[in-house]
């Protein structure tokens, strides 16, 4: 489990996220990269939530190999090249998922639960776009366009109980809490439903400019952390240094805030 958020506004997209990382064994560690720049020079990038892992591989070191196909530098796989002024987001999110699925997890014996958030631009393209695909077991269906170019806002995934009760207005397992106190589960939904609409709280409007939704996006991940911190009775899956990247138009994907290993000043590719 983790935390991975996004904030779409009118000029770009921000992606954000914690470090814990969690393993198919179900240890935790506080220094997974879960934000990858999925093509050098192209404004696309992907962030995870789930198992750490697919087999023997770090998800982070499989979207660095899908990394070097897009950039032409696989040569059993040439085909894959990205074409700077032809691709789209759809290709992206299609070849990602045949990558990550199909070539890794299907042929894997063990099940893999997996979600992978997929933003940026199409090529000449005006507005970023949001994209998912998921992963759980052995099935992953076809990659889902969950933001278009005129979306915009804030979304989240992996451990929602923090952001759903700070923007929701309501906890993850409110239409349980109803139906336990005696709600027909049908009126429970609707009535969650109802609730949400009332008691959204909206935090970013398309005009923000992007350091604010930088700020925002930091603030989201580091109040999840927080709260699962001194959540008694929830596990300590979401934590470590807060990552972020910027996504816009003319300066494509820029990191904003990032943990390595590596030395200051030595050049990084991720």
């Amino acid at each position: 489990m983790t935390i991975i958020v996004s904030v779409k506004i009118n000029d770009g997209v921000v992606m954000a996220a914690d470090s814990a990382g969690t393993m198919g064994s179900g240890q935790i560690y506080a220094h997974a990269n879960k934000i990858t720049n999925l093509c050098e020079g192209l404004p696309i990038g992907a962030m995870s939530t789930g198992t750490g892992g697919i087999g023997n591989e770090s998800v982070e070191t499989l979207l660095k190999d899908l990394r070097r196909r897009f950039a032409g530098r696989d040569p059993v796989h040439g085909d894959w090249r990205l074409d700077p002024e032809r691709y789209t987001m759809e290709q992206v999110a299609e070849r990602l998922r045949a990558f990550l699925f199909e070539e890794k997890a299907a042929p894997c014996p063990e099940p893999s639960s997996l979600q992978l958030r997929l933003c940026g631009y199409s090529a000449g393209r005006p507005l970023a776009e949001v994209w998912e695909v998921s992963m759980t077991g052995q099935a992953c269906p076809p990659p889902r366009r969950i933001m278009d170019e005129t979306g915009f806002g804030v979304m989240w995934d992996g451990q929602y109980e923090a952001l759903n009760r700070l923007i929701l207005g309501l906890g993850f397992d409110v239409g349980g809490a109803l139906v336990r106190h005696g709600m027909p589960a049908e009126k429970a939904e609707k009535l969650q439903e109802e609730l949400v609409r009332e008691l959204y709280t909206t935090l970013s409007v398309p005009a923000m400019p992007i350091q604010d939704a930088i700020d925002l996006a930091r603030f989201l991940v580091e109040t999840t952390i927080g709260f699962v911190r001194f959540a008694v009775f929830l596990p300590k899956s979401v934590g470590g240094a807060v990552q972020i990247a910027a996504i816009t138009k003319h300066e494509g994907f820029r990191w904003v805030q990032r943990s390595s290993f590596y030395p200051t000043g030595l050049r990084q590719d991720g």
